[in-house]
């Protein structure tokens, strides 16, 4: 039985009230140099080649990532600077929930540091590809230039969602989430 649409959004919001990240886009300090820090596909983080054990370090390195216009990572601080290493996303979104059906659907995705994301217009769906061998890759940007890839069992989980729109001639299959249409491909 799906909840309601608008206790979904409520719960989201207060979780998100009560998360306060750093003001890292007020933060522009001069480039410190690179990092030997790497986020793997899988979301593990590596130092040095060695995998960061404590999960705490991550989570709060998480909170001061930002990607910018040339496409690189950064951690930031009020006066350093770093460039960091990502295989392909920094986070990863599991746990899809639902509320709702139609156009009045709400979606919610938690990412691997335990935020909660409403899947709408501030934290917006993109199924592209990959350019390796073509398989989807679903993303929702999560803030500050970041992106988390929905893991496999949610994406499978969002395919059991889609409905076909009307797009111009032709349909779009895609999801319906706090008013927005998500096209995923086309009918």
């Amino acid at each position: 039985m799906s909840q309601d649409p608008k206790r979904l959004v409520d719960q989201v919001k207060a979780a998100a009230e009560g998360a306060s990240l750093p003001p890292i886009e007020k933060w522009n300090p001069e480039l410190s140099g690179d990092i030997d820090i790497r986020i793997a596909r899988d979301g593990n983080w590596y130092h040095e080649g060695e995998l960061i054990q404590r999960e705490a370090i991550p989570r709060l390195f998480s909170t001061i990532l930002r990607r910018e216009d040339d496409g690189e990572y950064y951690l930031v601080t009020p006066v350093e600077k770093w460039r960091i290493q990502v295989e392909d996303t920094p986070l990863l979104a599991h746990s899809l929930e639902v509320a709702g059906t139609g156009d009045s659907q709400v979606l919610a995705v938690t990412t691997n540091f335990g935020e909660r994301l409403l899947l709408g217009q501030d934290h917006p769906l993109e199924v592209g590809t990959y350019d390796s061998d073509g398989s989807p890759r679903p993303v929702v940007h999560v803030r500050r230039g970041l992106e988390a890839r929905l893991v496999t069992a949610a994406y499978y989980e969002l395919a059991d969602l889609l409905v076909e729109q009307p797009s111009g001639e032709s349909a779009a299959l895609g999801v319906w989430s706090n008013g927005e249409f998500f096209p995923v491909g086309n009918g």
